[in-house]
């Protein structure tokens, strides 16, 4: 279980550094308490080189005006030691590089494109030959339309290519608002020609999910590679939740924090909104939790005095500095309101309170102060997002190590002794009879594939809570597991179980001196999967039923749902591309068991989580939930019971026999004596927001037991997790991949077909995903996705 907070690794940004980034600046910074700096590639030396190029070539164009022959465009000459503040060092990886702001790769005019690309060639070539980490380069001018988003995805295309090594991070805007930067007179954008400017592309209202949109074509373009990442700017009024959620499903490993992102409190000290401690701490907890950097909030202090000695990197924060952020209906401007700053004259307070780091030092006690791990995050650490082939337990025997995993769940062992519990007192409140025949009337119980033996201890604790007697057999087929049980049988239960080892279909029940097979009242049994049944558990239990008293007997569990909805997660589809690329073409077509974190819900309800409404009540900020922010919109696939009608048996039976009163056969091959527990569902899931969907999330639901004494259930559904099975750990969600992202438009719809087949043989699943958009009435299919199939991987019977 882990228990340790996610650090924050902080860095100092500032878009017009006057100093060039030194080993000396550098260790200044690490005294502040920061953990790194930026510093640009190339300098004002090397922009003034580019637009007098640039202006030269103008000029050749005016003079050459009645010229026949077309002018070759500008070549920009090689850089020079005047262009970079940078020289290879070992201390280089340590900062991160920017590129230039003042380049425009989306223009519409082709000389400003190429000069830019001829920019960003020189820059990233230069920052690898320097041995540079991290690149960090602005995002595409969104104004300029779609067509320039693919120029720039190309350009990024390229830039891998030239640095191999290089991690590139896009500096984008969470909310899809144009950067500050093109005012700059120095930018490339104000010289293109206006003929070659689109009409109305200045003018238009910049929708919230264009930047989002616009990540989406260059990471596609890209083929979604590792090295490619997002530098989100945070903006003072954070997007929609829908939006929010969006982002955190990317691969983000850089939060920009201008100045213009903080509010002043009463107190006068800068402090982020509640909004914004929520995704900065929910976004930290990802596996690979993003830097942050604080942008534009000043110089370094002291770094012209250097007898200056700071330590402030305990992060200490003043008593000003540390109170709450206000709530989301506090003031948005950037400088306090009239209201604050009549509130701070009558406090007396200065501002910063002497701290000459206190957006530093903010963040630093956010970092101290950050909500607790719930169960699943302390148990699922290296788990989250982690693919895991689902288990065969019918075919291979499970070591130890996997059934402890399972044993650590603090829920299920519990509310299976609940359940065994409240069927006992049924038992006995409806005066049932008994399987054993013994004087005291003993209920039989049998745990079938008893593993360890846990449910088998559960039983036997239910049986002494509720005093009545039990006589119970721990069947299991794995011969190591069957050592085991027989020294827990010997040494913990004190011989009160009997141990058979056999696989669970075949045991004939309970033997009798003469000879005879009994029934069993209860039967127990865990081998529910992530998707409930893709472990086999109906096809074991209609195995063992034979076992089960036909007049009274009971099945826990009674029941179980299978559940799916879609979602987007860039990071596992990008995982599955490389394995499939690599090693396995069949990567695709496997349910994967998976801890899911980097992602998110394509379908949801307007009711936002009950996390999210806690930030609008003034909850502290260590009392925050961080679930995800809207809730999704989950629906079922189908539903097995148990125990099956007799005649249902019975005609499986026959088809099994080849009898011709069974019917011709299986659809799938084999005689069908299977199909009963072949299924299928069609499922439409509304799409809100634009997105892109990379697979189906898949949960299940059960009933351990329902009767008179109550009812018991689990659940890995996150709609109903909380109320039914809190905290459970046993099971991962299952992920249902698709082999190409599907694009959806907002009001647009998604439908899912999927088929549990089986050919008596094994057990595998099909699914395709249909997008659908309706305009003007007439119902328009968008896409269709591949019909994915793990037959070639299927669960064997």
């Amino acid at each position: 279980m882990d228990d340790s907070m996610p650090i924050f690794y902080i860095g100092q940004h500032e878009t017009k550094r006057a100093l060039p980034v030194s080993d000396e600046l550098a260790n200044h910074a690490q005294d502040l308490g920061y953990d790194m700096l930026t510093t640009p590639i190339t300098n004002s030396h090397f922009h003034t080189r580019v637009l007098d190029l640039l202006s030269s070539y103008n000029q050749s164009l005016s003079d050459a005006s009645g010229s026949p022959q077309p002018q070759p465009l500008p070549l920009i000459p090689a850089l020079e030691y005047l262009d970079t503040p940078l020289t290879p060092n070992d201390t280089i990886s340590q900062f991160l590089t920017f590129t230039s702001s003042w380049i425009d790769l989306t223009s519409p005019d082709p000389v400003i494109a190429y000069l830019s690309r001829q920019v960003l060639h020189l820059e990233i070539a230069y920052a690898a030959f320097c041995g540079a980490v991290t690149v960090v380069i602005p995002g595409p001018r969104l104004s300029n339309g779609a067509n320039g988003i693919s120029q720039y995805a190309r350009a990024i295309k390229e830039a891998l290519g030239t640095g191999a090594y290089i991690q590139i991070h896009i500096l984008l805007p969470t909310d899809g608002s144009q950067s500050n930067e093109v005012e700059d007179l120095g930018n490339l954008e104000h010289f293109a020609r206006p003929e070659l400017q689109h009409p109305g592309q200045q003018s238009a209202e910049a929708d919230p999910f264009s930047a989002w949109d616009a990540w989406n074509v260059i990471r596609s373009v890209c083929k979604y590679p590792s090295r490619l990442s997002v530098a989100l700017d945070l903006p003072r009024r954070l997007p929609s939740l829908a939006l929010q959620s969006r982002w955190y499903a990317e691969p983000v490993r850089l939060l920009n924090l201008p100045a213009s992102s903080f509010l002043t409190n009463a107190r006068g000290s800068s402090v982020l909104s509640k909004s914004h401690q929520y995704f900065i701490f929910r976004i930290m907890r990802l596996k690979s939790a993003p830097w942050l950097l604080l942008t534009d909030i000043g110089t370094l202090p002291g770094v012209d005095d250097p007898d200056m000695i700071l330590s402030y990197s305990t992060g200490d924060i003043s008593s000003d500095a540390a109170a709450d952020a206000p709530t989301l209906e506090s003031s948005m401007s950037t400088s306090p309101t009239p209201a604050e700053a009549a509130q701070m004259a009558k406090s007396g307070k200065k501002k910063n309170s002497g701290d000459p780091t206190p957006h530093l030092s903010y963040l630093r006690y956010l970092q101290r102060n950050q909500p607790p791990k719930n169960v699943i995050e302390r148990f699922g650490g290296g788990f989250q997002d982690y693919l895991q082939s689902p288990l065969q337990p019918l075919t291979d025997n499970l070591e130890s190590i996997t059934y402890e995993v399972f044993e650590k769940d603090p829920i299920k062992y519990e509310w299976y002794e609940r359940a065994i519990e409240a069927a006992l007192l049924d038992w006995r409140a409806l005066n049932k009879t008994t399987s054993s025949g013994t004087s005291d009337n003993a209920v039989v119980i049998a745990v079938v594939g008893s593993g360890r033996g846990p449910l088998v201890t559960r039983a036997l604790n239910a049986s002494e809570k509720t005093k009545i007697p039990v006589r119970v057999y721990a069947v299991e087929k794995n011969p190591n597991a069957y050592v085991l049980l027989q020294r827990h049988n010997r040494e913990t239960w004190n011989n009160r179980v009997t141990v058979v080892k056999t696989d669970m279909r075949a045991w004939k029940g309970p033997a009798n001196e003469d000879g005879t097979f009994g029934k069993v009242d209860i039967l127990v049994s865990e081998l529910l999967g992530s998707f409930a049944d893709n472990e086999l558990s109906p096809e074991c239990l209609d195995g063992v039923q034979h076992v089960l008293n036909p007049d009274h007997g009971i099945s826990i569990p009674s029941s179980y749902t299978a559940h799916y909805t879609p979602i987007s997660t860039p990071r596992l589809w990008a995982d599955l591309s490389t394995r499939s690329a690599m090693a396995d073409p069949t990567a695709f077509d496997i349910p994967w068991v998976v801890m899911l974190q980097q992602m998110d819900y394509l379908s949801t309800v307007s009711t936002p989580t009950e996390a999210v409404q806690q930030l609008s009540n003034g909850t502290k900020m260590n009392q925050f939930s961080l679930e995800a922010p809207l809730s999704p919109y989950i629906q079922t696939a189908w539903e097995f019971s148990h125990p099956l009608p007799p005649n249902v048996l019975a005609q499986a039976s026959l088809r099994k026999g080849g009898s011709a009163v069974g019917g011709g056969g299986g659809f799938t091959g084999g005689d069908g004596a299977n199909e009963h527990n072949a299924r299928f569902s069609k499922l439409s899931f509304p799409i809100q927001d634009q997105g892109i969907c990379h697979g189906l999330g898949g949960y299940f639901e059960t009933v351990l037991y329902a009767g008179t004494s109550g009812s018991v259930e689990l659940s890995t559904n996150p709609i109903t997790m909380k109320d039914k099975s809190e905290d459970m750990i046993s099971w991962f969600p299952i992920f249902f991949p698709i082999r190409t992202p599907i694009q959806v438009p907002a009001n647009s719809e998604l439908e899912i077909s999927m088929w549990r087949q089986t050919d008596d043989r094994k057990v595998w699943y099909e699914w395709l995903v249909e997008s659908f958009i309706t305009v003007g009435g007439q119902r328009l299919r968008l896409a269709v996705s591949d019909l994915h199939s793990s037959k070639s991987n299927g669960c064997l019977m």
